[in-house]
């Protein structure tokens, strides 16, 4: 009697087994790829609310634009050599920003962090002059 329920329980077990496999070999999409999907289809979008947009700033090699942000700047981040950045004298929450090239066309970016944590991104077109 043991032998019976043995084998009833290994032949459920092994059909369980069979049916949870799928004929997928884990290197191709289960399903069509929309275009610019990276990682074939195994990465997940970002949530809307997640996403931080760029606000857009022009920047010249000869005006400097002053940017002022509600807390302390803990931390900035330039996309390129192409712009410069500092904190202005006297005034943690105000930050200087210009192009270090005269005459360069391209876009470039820029990321801040304020010390109560708030985020801010930049997409700044380099005018030339």
């Amino acid at each position: 009697m043991k032998k019976i329920i043995l084998s009833t329980a290994m032949l459920a077990m092994v059909g369980a087994t069979v049916t949870a496999q799928e004929n997928n070999d884990g290197l191709t999409p289960s399903r069509p790829l929309i275009s610019r999907e990276l990682f074939q289809g195994m990465s997940r979008a970002i949530p809307t609310g997640r996403v931080v947009l760029p606000y857009g700033l022009d920047v010249t090699f000869e005006k400097t634009v002053h940017l002022i942000f509600p807390s302390a700047i803990r931390y900035v981040d330039l996309g390129s050599q192409n712009i410069i950045a500092g904190k202005a004298e006297d005034a943690e929450n105000v930050l200087r920003v210009k192009a270090s090239v005269k005459d360069f066309e391209t876009e470039t970016n820029m990321s801040v962090i304020c010390e109560d944590g708030s985020f801010y991104a930049f997409s700044a077109p380099i005018i030339g002059a």
